[in-house]
């Protein structure tokens, strides 16, 4: 039991190098410091960055030499302190107050069932999403997840009309919009933080195919317009995901390709718990944040993070209308990738 709370404490102490810019300070120095240097190179206090570092070492995420002093592994320089590097890990550690502070409005939950959407986590909230999906995103979608969905690079260069529902800050959207000029890109997501970020960013980058709406204000289109349909990590955490895979189909071309991405789950609390290593984590998550959004409504499905496996998957999606489902070959620690078709 003490190793959880060891973990809940060290995680604590992860948010504070990663926003204190301690790791970037260790990486940047290039060879194991003191605490006194490292002190000085963030403008902190060495009393209180000596008890940090003690802390990272002791929980073997910092190492130190003989002489007191403490540097990064290669590895943990890409974990820790490389934002631009698919292994980038503080995502969720950005976002850890937030998603803790989560404990104090879901005590209510319990009683009354109804749970609290994303907006509830503030705006850093949607920061730590869009920095736990973006640096794997930025690597892998262009090179290695789009080639894999048969025909949609083709389609996409030609121009298509693209459609990234749950778009988050919009990462994703322009990152395909800058690779494809010929199509056009419209995000769709209810979080209201997240849209204010796709809104920055799409001005910052002077695209002119792109743009980012609230569903509830601007619907979906539902007169079979959309070549191609994007779902990253964001149908697990729907009030209403059955109500969503129709409004998909009614979206889509009827030569159209959805690409639903979503947590790589089994059918079974029993086969999550032995085969999943981050089970427990997963579970966990859901009560502060997946789940909790996916039952922000009082008549929500309630899906959670392990609710969607393949078989949930195609099994919803054929309700829906659609009758192609195929898993796509790739590889990804969290993530599953199917590819749909009606």
């Amino acid at each position: 039991m003490f190793s959880k709370l060891e973990g809940a404490v060290t995680a604590g102490m992860i948010h504070l190098g990663d926003q204190l810019g301690l790791y970037t300070a260790l990486k940047e120095a290039g060879q194991p410091i003191t605490t006194a240097e490292l002190a000085e190179r963030t403008n902190l206090v060495e009393r209180w960055v000596r008890e940090w570092a003690h802390n990272q070492a002791a929980a073997k995420l910092v190492s130190v030499d003989e002489g007191g002093r403490f540097g990064l592994t290669p590895e943990a320089a890409v974990v820790f302190a490389t934002p631009d590097h698919p292994s980038y890990g503080m995502g969720m550690f950005h976002r850890l107050p937030q998603t803790m502070h989560a404990l104090e409005d879901v005590r209510e939950s319990f009683r009354t069932g109804v749970g609290h959407d994303y907006d509830s986590h503030g705006p850093q909230g949607a920061v730590g999403i869009e920095r736990s999906f973006e640096p794997w995103s930025n690597a892998n979608l262009l090179p290695t997840v789009l080639p894999a969905v048969e025909g949609v690079v083709a389609r996409l260069t030609a121009g298509a009309k693209v459609v990234d529902i749950g778009c988050g800050a919009g990462s994703a959207v322009l990152l395909m919009a800058k690779a494809f000029p010929h199509s056009s890109f419209h995000g769709y997501d209810i979080s209201q933080y997240a849209l204010a970020r796709a809104a920055l960013k799409l001005e910052d980058s002077g695209l002119h195919n792109a743009a980012f709406d609230d569903p509830r204000v601007s619907p979906l289109p539902a007169d079979q317009s959309v070549d191609f349909i994007t779902t990253f990590d964001c149908i697990h955490d729907m009030t209403h995901p059955t109500d969503m895979m129709k409004a998909i189909r009614q979206a889509i071309k009827p030569d159209g390709v959805w690409l639903l991405v979503d947590i790589k789950a089994l059918d079974s609390f029993e086969e999550n718990a032995r085969k999943n290593p981050m089970a427990s984590l997963m579970y966990g998550i859901s009560v502060l944040s997946c789940m909790s959004s996916a039952l922000s409504e009082a008549d929500g499905e309630g899906l959670g993070t392990l609710g969607l496996s393949e078989a949930t998957a195609r099994r919803m999606t054929e309700a829906a209308g659609f009758t192609r489902f195929r898993k796509l070959d790739v590889e990804h620690s969290v993530n599953a990738f199917y590819e749909v078709r009606p």
